[in-house]
């Protein structure tokens, strides 16, 4: 019993202890005042700032000058994309790319559905977006325009969204509509700060 009474003394000391190490910590923290900088760092110039400046708009506003393929973009997708993403972007270790659009499909209350590029994407530009800035992922960045565009191109046709002999370009692409468009609602406050072009 004794030894039950010496441990719970021990531990209620360590918490004291411990709350007044906290609290002497606040108070520290409280009274300290910070410089403006650190020193550390610098002001990125023009071209740091557009390298990183790649996003591209649902309505494919700062799409880059190029043009793809399906033929390519499928001989791209061997090479870079199929040991991630599977056999026409099915079945592979990450995710599912392709699945044909169906308005029955309850995404919200049914987490068994896959969502892929041809059941859930609204926008075929966010496609080119997020290709060109994170994939592949072992090289992110790394892909020309050129290339983007063919690896675009031919993941909307495996989904059934173009045909196999399109040319896609920024214009091309930009005029693509998605089958789950609708299944996305744009409040008047994304609308207020994208503009009604982005819709």
């Amino acid at each position: 019993m004794n030894k039950l009474i010496n441990c719970l003394i021990v531990r209620g000391i360590a918490k004291i202890i411990f709350l007044l190490a906290v609290i002497t910590t606040i108070s520290l923290a409280d009274s300290l005042t910070f410089p403006e900088r650190f020193g550390y760092g610098r002001e990125p110039d023009t071209g740091e700032i557009e390298q990183w400046n790649i996003d591209i708009m649902p309505n494919g506003k700062q799409l880059p000058i190029g043009q793809g393929t399906t033929d390519e973009g499928e001989k791209i997708y061997i090479q870079k994309c199929l040991a991630c993403h599977g056999s026409e972007g099915i079945n592979g270790i990450n995710d599912q790319l392709v699945g044909k659009y169906n308005p029955d499909y309850d995404f919200a209350n049914d987490k068994s559905l896959k969502r892929t590029i041809g059941n859930y994407w609204p926008y075929a530009t966010t496609l080119y977006d997020y290709i060109n800035r994170a994939m592949p992922m072992t090289a992110p960045g790394s892909l020309n325009a050129d290339e983007v565009y063919s690896l675009v191109a031919y993941l909307l046709y495996l989904n059934g969204i173009v045909e196999k002999n399109i040319i896609l370009d920024a214009a091309t692409l930009a005029s693509i509509e998605m089958p789950a468009k609708s299944l996305f609602y744009w409040s008047e406050e994304a609308i207020d700060f994208a503009g009604k072009n982005n819709r």
